[in-house]
């Protein structure tokens, strides 16, 4: 055996000698991970790509500040599409969640200095270099925040938007701007930033789909036999042009507010399918209509507001002339109300108390100060009123700031407003704000607690008939958003499944 080296040398010169002759400890992980950014850093760099150096530093620069993302969603919502707006308003959420995040936690919990530009070449090379914290990268976490969030309510918009988010990424390393590894984790945080905002406010697709049971109704090929009659006056001058062109063999009727109901009387007549293309108010007339004739209906969004629409899943006219085509279509229940010798019907809400007060209030003014102003003057007068309705509610006598019934469950997920997963659940959601001091810190009690749920200031129930009574003559009454006056005595139930309505199977 070899005599150990160190050990025959003195002892006072043994621990130097071993110092020197030690192997150097592993490196950890984290220095094998910068070692390995830098080493891809210099491979991008020393790689010729062809036109990418025009390319890349261009599109780089038009990413500054999101407006690259900011020019994308103003054409997404240029273009009428109810989905594709949507696709813009979520992708820009995303973005801005991404940027708040990365510029007040990331790049101050992570100093990293920026790359050396010596072996990038000086074509590629921005005219401003950036002086901020290496780690993440911006740009990579905006563009890949915008994509996602695109994509979670479009697939095919996030398809034709990813490819450009993966060159603004790659981008930023081809520059000499960031690392590789600020990239990827720009990119992670981008991606988690719009899952963030779906957790807050959900996409459609998170929604189960509506609309049961499934029904027979006539297939109309290129819409051979149906009617649509198009309110003008909800604002929907290119829908009838549109219709024309989906289906050619429809007959569409153009008509003003006034004389609707005789439009649609006319056109039930010699119709197998009653189609109707407005707001909610709209909708519901037609809805009268087929529900006496015994037609089915086929809707169009096309008014201020389409929660009727919108909750059965239609939103673009190709999907409703799809679902006409190949006879598609779902029960719906629709609620009724009975006030004398009247009878009403509502798809979405009914409500007396201080809603149907302020719908009267603000067409009272919208006239003399315009539809925003009006709302606020409408607001102020109906607040000034000290006074909540009096009314006996199946049998006891109660104040109330407000008596909302829906037709069918609403619920809400997130920070979106109440919607219905279930169009033919056969009840009645009703919630109730009680009399009392403060009857706006009541209604928004009510509001925030949400349906069904219970309170000191509300109370929530799904009931199938409700009986009302006691009310005083006058009382205004408000059904999907129309405004009429109450009688002394009011019965609500439900038509379960009373309605055939088509819509594709699969949206």
């Amino acid at each position: 055996m070899r005599p150990d080296p160190v050990n025959s040398l003195p002892a006072r010169l043994r621990p130097e000698v071993a110092a020197v002759f030690a192997p150097e400890p592993p490196a950890s992980l984290a220095a094998r991970l910068v070692a390995l950014d830098r080493t891809v850093f210099e491979a991008v760099a020393a790689r010729r790509w062809p036109g990418a150096d025009r390319v890349l530093p261009k599109l780089s620069r038009s990413a500054n500040h999101g407006l690259l993302w900011g020019a994308i969603a103003a054409g997404l919502a240029v273009t009428g599409s109810p989905r594709a707006r949507r696709a813009a308003v979520r992708g820009l959420a995303s973005l801005g969640l991404a940027s708040a995040t990365i510029n007040t936690l990331g790049k101050r919990t992570v100093r990293r200095q920026r790359p050396g530009l010596e072996s990038v070449p000086l074509i590629r090379q921005l005219k401003r270099q950036p002086i901020t914290s290496s780690f993440p990268s911006g740009h990579a976490a905006s563009a890949a925040a915008f994509a996602t969030g695109v994509a979670m309510e479009s697939r095919g918009l996030g398809a034709a938007v990813a490819p450009l988010a993966a060159a603004v990424a790659v981008s930023r390393v081809h520059t000499g701007a960031h690392y590789p590894g600020d990239v990827l984790a720009g990119a992670a945080l981008g991606a988690g930033a719009a899952f963030a905002v779906r957790g807050l406010v959900p996409t459609r697709d998170q929604l189960p789909s509506p609309g049961r049971p499934l029904v027979d109704v006539p297939a109309l090929p290129r819409g051979h036999g149906l009617v649509m009659v198009v309110n003008q006056g909800a604002g929907t001058p290119d829908k009838a042009r549109v219709l024309r062109e989906l289906l050619p063999e429809a007959e569409v009727v153009e008509c003003e507010g006034d004389g609707l109901v005789a439009e649609l009387e006319k056109a039930a007549g010699h119709a197998l399918a009653l189609g109707i293309c407005g707001g909610d108010g709209s909708v519901n007339a037609a809805a009268g209509v087929a529900l006496h004739r015994g037609l089915p209906l086929a809707v169009l969004p096309g008014g201020t507001l389409n929660h009727f629409a919108y909750d059965l899943g239609i939103e673009d006219p190709k999907e409703l002339c799809r679902a006409v085509e190949t006879g598609d279509a779902v029960a719906v229940d629709v609620g009724r109300f009975r006030s004398g010798e009247r009878t009403g019907y509502f798809l979405n809400t009914f409500s007396l108390g201080v809603y149907p007060e302020l719908v009267r209030e603000r067409e009272r003014w919208s006239g003399r100060v315009g539809g925003r102003l009006a709302d606020v003057v409408a607001a102020a007068r109906v607040r000034r009123r000290d006074h909540p309705l009096e009314a006996v509610v199946e049998g006891e006598r109660r104040p109330l700031w407000l008596l909302f019934a829906g037709n069918c469950t609403y619920r809400r997920m997130g920070l979106t407003g109440g919607r219905r997963a279930d169009l033919a659940d056969g009840l009645i959601d009703v919630r109730a704000v009680h009399g009392g001091r403060g009857p706006g810190f009541r209604l928004m009690a009510a509001a925030l607690a949400g349906p069904l749920t219970r309170s000191p200031f509300h109370a929530a129930v799904r009931v199938q008939r409700l009986r009302i009574g006691g009310i005083t003559p006058g009382t205004p009454l408000a059904f999907d958003g129309e405004v009429t006056d109450a009688g002394p005595n009011l019965r609500l139930d439900k038509l379960h499944e009373g309605l055939r309505v088509y819509r594709p199977l699969t949206l």
